[in-house]
């Protein structure tokens, strides 16, 4: 009996569905593509909607199957990209004038595994300027958040948590330097995952700071990424920092819960009086239900993450800067205000300040990754300081004036080059989402998985989506 495909069908019960051949990978890309033309008027979610290759795809899914070859989990599933990826004959424009008008001949090794995998491809998806621009410059209109379109869906990957949020798709690759996964999948509602540093291949997405640049997955929950994650994860050697390391079945562990698993908790670095009462009252409320479940909260200071975000600063400019040099010197014009301000800060990095940075950024990580081996199994925190910001409230100048002190949670994990995740838990006072971040010692995403996977089971804030 053939079922109807509905908005917010999980990816894993969608790939139930096609493999059953309850309904056809056709059939699931006309609702989503229909969805698209529908709402993203309103939300601004995408850049470039691939239906022609789309429906040639899931055409070529269906007949597949139809002859009993079954590719797994992935197979006939609609997905979309942030558009930093590049990808052969389709714009990746990296939301900026500069790229306004490029046609790549190459594919990202990302999304090369996804169409190995049997995934579809629906589109390409707003970003910030070159992932660290502000939202509200370049070539296209910002993406919108779904739950309410006066606020930003965060950065950087933007389109690819405002598309899930809204229904738009089942799976979409994100970038994550500083949080560009994790803010996105907090601010929207959805879950998000940086690996570890060196589990995807970069090659073929556009370099941000090349010693601190993750691809990963975002869906609308934890299962879902971790089946994504075992089709884009395992080395390449076109990738000079990808591990050669075996790549694990990310779903394996998603059933064993958190009894017996320590996790630690750092009230000064994450729950100071910088983060918002409802995002703090909201995790708090989440710890509970970790321990409920029968984890320990180990309490736990990371000193060290004092200093995390001024090298996270520092080096990010240096790497941003150097990548853009050229382009910046020559067509200045052609990037955003903001944008170009801030490569052009990195020009006045000198060569000791970023070895200064990088010596700092390997206490941290040295003081974390210790942690995670001799107190904790894991660690947990706010995703975002605030559940939001509108874009009336948008201050650009903000981007230079606060280049020191704790600033963003997500950083100190992205400075280790852990595996951390952003998974829903609860509302603010405004009907906004808030987020819980849980990372884990280095290529342990099985670990951060299974525990972000427990809370999400107990809640029911994952199945919650914005009214459109």
């Amino acid at each position: 009996m053939k079922v109807a495909i509905k908005p917010y069908t999980t990816l894993a019960e969608t790939a139930d569905l096609i493999r059953t051949r309850e309904v056809s990978p056709v059939e699931v890309v006309e609702t989503h593509l229909e969805r698209i033309a529908e709402i993203d008027p309103k939300i601004n979610a995408f850049i470039t909607v691939t239906a022609d290759l789309a429906r040639e795809q899931a055409k070529e899914a269906e007949a597949e199957i139809a002859s009993g070859t079954y590719r797994g989990p992935l197979h006939g599933i609609p997905f979309s990209l942030k558009d930093m990826y590049f990808t052969e004959g389709i714009l990746s424009s990296a939301h900026s004038f500069v790229l306004e008008n490029f046609i790549p001949e190459v594919t990202a090794t990302p999304v090369t595994k996804m169409y190995e995998a049997g995934a579809v491809l629906l589109g390409k998806c707003a970003t910030m300027e070159f992932a660290t621009g502000a939202v509200t410059e370049g070539p296209w209109p910002p993406a919108k958040n779904p739950w309410n379109t006066d606020w930003t869906p965060a950065g950087s990957s933007s389109g690819s948590g405002a598309s899930l949020a809204a229904g738009m798709g089942l799976a979409s690759l994100g970038g994550d330097t500083g949080g560009s996964i994790r803010a996105p999948a907090a601010y929207c509602g959805v879950v998000g995952i940086r690996s570890t540093y060196g589990r995807v291949s970069r090659w073929g997405s556009v370099a941000l700071s090349w010693s601190q640049d993750v691809c990963g997955p975002l869906a609308m929950d934890v299962r879902d990424c971790a089946l994504i994650l075992n089709a884009v994860a395992g080395h390449d050697p076109k990738d000079a920092a990808s591990a050669k390391l075996p790549v694990p079945d990310f779903t394996a562990g998603l059933g064993s819960g958190v009894a017996g698993l320590r996790i630690g908790v750092d009230e000064e670095h994450f729950f100071h009086d910088g983060v918002h009462p409802d995002v703090k009252k909201n995790v708090e409320a989440a710890l509970k239900v970790l321990e409920g479940l029968g984890a320990t909260l180990v309490p736990l200071s990371l000193p060290m993450l004092d200093y995390a975000h001024d090298a996270q600063n520092i080096i990010h400019m240096s790497e941003t800067h150097t990548y853009h040099e050229q382009r910046i010197k020559t067509t200045p014009q052609l990037y955003g205000p903001t944008v170009r301000a801030y490569f052009r800060l990195g020009s006045m990095m000198t060569a000791p300040d970023y070895l200064n940075a990088q010596r700092v950024r390997n206490k941290v990580r040295n003081q974390m990754v210790r942690a995670l081996h001799d107190k904790v199994d894991l660690i947990a925190a706010p995703t975002m300081s605030q559940p939001g910001e509108k874009f009336a409230d948008l201050d650009t100048s903000k981007r230079f004036s606060n280049l020191t002190g704790r600033g963003n949670l997500t950083v100190p994990f992205s400075q280790a080059g852990v595996p951390a995740i952003s998974v829903p838990c609860g509302f603010s006072s405004e009907g906004l989402p808030t987020a819980l971040q849980i990372a884990g010692k280095p290529f342990d995403e099985v670990t951060v998985l299974r525990g972000a996977h427990a809370y999400e089971q107990a809640t029911d804030w994952h199945t919650m989506h914005p009214e459109l």
